[in-house]
Protein backbone atom coordinates (compact mmCIF):
# COMPACT_ATOMS: atom_id res chain seq x y z
CA UNK A 1 0.00 0.00 0.00
CA UNK A 2 1.48 3.10 -0.68
CA UNK A 3 0.77 6.30 1.52
CA UNK A 4 0.59 10.09 0.18
CA UNK A 5 0.58 12.58 2.93
CA UNK A 6 -1.28 16.04 1.71
CA UNK A 7 -0.54 17.79 5.16
CA UNK A 8 1.99 20.36 5.22
CA UNK A 9 4.09 18.33 7.85
CA UNK A 10 5.39 15.19 8.43
CA UNK A 11 3.79 12.35 10.39
CA UNK A 12 5.39 10.14 12.88
CA UNK A 13 3.77 6.80 13.30
CA UNK A 14 4.27 4.32 16.60
CA UNK A 15 3.02 1.04 15.98
CA UNK A 16 4.19 -1.25 18.05
CA UNK A 17 7.75 -1.43 17.98
CA UNK A 18 8.42 -0.35 14.58
CA UNK A 19 8.59 3.73 14.28
CA UNK A 20 8.57 5.33 10.67
CA UNK A 21 7.89 8.72 9.39
CA UNK A 22 5.68 9.60 6.20
CA UNK A 23 7.05 12.82 4.77
CA UNK A 24 5.10 15.50 3.61
CA UNK A 25 4.72 14.78 -0.40
CA UNK A 26 4.83 19.22 -1.17
CA UNK A 27 0.91 19.02 -1.73
CA UNK A 28 -1.60 19.91 0.82
CA UNK A 29 -5.12 19.35 0.29
CA UNK A 30 -6.95 22.15 2.39
CA UNK A 31 -10.65 23.61 2.86
CA UNK A 32 -11.62 26.79 1.05
CA UNK A 33 -12.31 28.93 3.88
CA UNK A 34 -14.50 32.33 4.12
CA UNK A 35 -13.69 34.68 7.25
CA UNK A 36 -16.10 37.38 8.02
CA UNK A 37 -15.70 40.36 11.06
CA UNK A 38 -17.90 38.69 13.97
CA UNK A 39 -17.38 41.56 16.36
CA UNK A 40 -14.56 41.94 19.13
CA UNK A 41 -14.25 40.80 22.65
CA UNK A 42 -13.42 43.20 24.99
CA UNK A 43 -10.40 41.77 27.73
CA UNK A 44 -8.31 44.10 30.18
CA UNK A 45 -9.34 46.94 27.63
CA UNK A 46 -7.92 45.36 24.72
CA UNK A 47 -10.44 44.82 21.87
CA UNK A 48 -9.66 41.04 20.59
CA UNK A 49 -11.41 41.08 17.28
CA UNK A 50 -13.74 37.87 16.43
CA UNK A 51 -14.01 36.16 12.75
CA UNK A 52 -16.57 33.62 12.04
CA UNK A 53 -14.95 30.72 9.15
CA UNK A 54 -17.28 29.05 6.69
CA UNK A 55 -15.66 26.25 5.11
CA UNK A 56 -15.99 25.62 1.88
CA UNK A 57 -14.91 22.99 -0.79
CA UNK A 58 -11.50 20.66 -0.60
CA UNK A 59 -8.80 22.42 -2.61
CA UNK A 60 -5.64 20.01 -3.42
CA UNK A 61 -6.88 16.33 -2.88
CA UNK A 62 -5.79 13.82 -6.08
CA UNK A 63 -8.53 11.37 -7.73
CA UNK A 64 -8.31 8.36 -6.42
CA UNK A 65 -5.89 5.93 -6.92
CA UNK A 66 -6.53 1.97 -6.67
CA UNK A 67 -3.54 0.93 -3.60
CA UNK A 68 -2.71 4.24 -2.21
CA UNK A 69 -4.19 6.03 0.62
CA UNK A 70 -4.35 10.08 1.56
CA UNK A 71 -3.18 11.65 4.40
CA UNK A 72 -5.17 14.05 5.15
CA UNK A 73 -6.10 16.95 8.27
CA UNK A 74 -9.26 16.35 10.24
CA UNK A 75 -10.59 19.29 8.52
CA UNK A 76 -10.60 18.08 4.96
CA UNK A 77 -11.34 14.31 5.98
CA UNK A 78 -14.45 15.25 7.86
CA UNK A 79 -15.82 17.61 4.85
CA UNK A 80 -15.61 13.75 2.86
CA UNK A 81 -16.02 11.84 5.34
CA UNK A 82 -18.30 8.87 3.90
CA UNK A 83 -17.80 10.19 0.20
CA UNK A 84 -13.95 8.87 -0.46
CA UNK A 85 -12.66 5.62 0.81
CA UNK A 86 -8.85 6.55 0.38
CA UNK A 87 -8.70 9.35 3.00
CA UNK A 88 -7.40 8.82 6.70
CA UNK A 89 -5.39 11.00 8.96
CA UNK A 90 -3.30 10.39 12.00
CA UNK A 91 -5.54 9.34 15.03
CA UNK A 92 -4.83 12.22 17.44
CA UNK A 93 -7.12 10.86 20.03
CA UNK A 94 -6.24 10.47 23.77
CA UNK A 95 -5.49 6.90 23.38
CA UNK A 96 -3.82 7.18 19.47
CA UNK A 97 -1.47 10.28 20.21
CA UNK A 98 1.80 10.15 21.59
CA UNK A 99 2.58 13.63 23.33
CA UNK A 100 5.85 15.18 24.51
CA UNK A 101 6.45 16.30 28.53
CA UNK A 102 4.58 19.72 27.24
CA UNK A 103 1.74 18.25 25.37
CA UNK A 104 2.54 18.30 21.88
CA UNK A 105 2.01 15.74 19.55
CA UNK A 106 4.93 14.00 18.11
CA UNK A 107 3.56 10.87 16.95
CA UNK A 108 0.41 8.90 16.35
CA UNK A 109 -0.62 5.38 17.42
CA UNK A 110 -2.21 4.92 14.10
CA UNK A 111 -4.56 6.31 11.48
CA UNK A 112 -8.39 7.57 11.50
CA UNK A 113 -11.11 6.52 8.34
CA UNK A 114 -12.98 9.33 7.70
Amino acid sequence: MKIVNLTPHAINIIAGVQNFEIPASGQVARCAVKSAQAGFIPVDGVQIPVVQNQFGEVEGLPEEVAGTILLVSALVGSALAGKRNDLYGPDTSPSGAVRDESGKIVAVKGLQKF
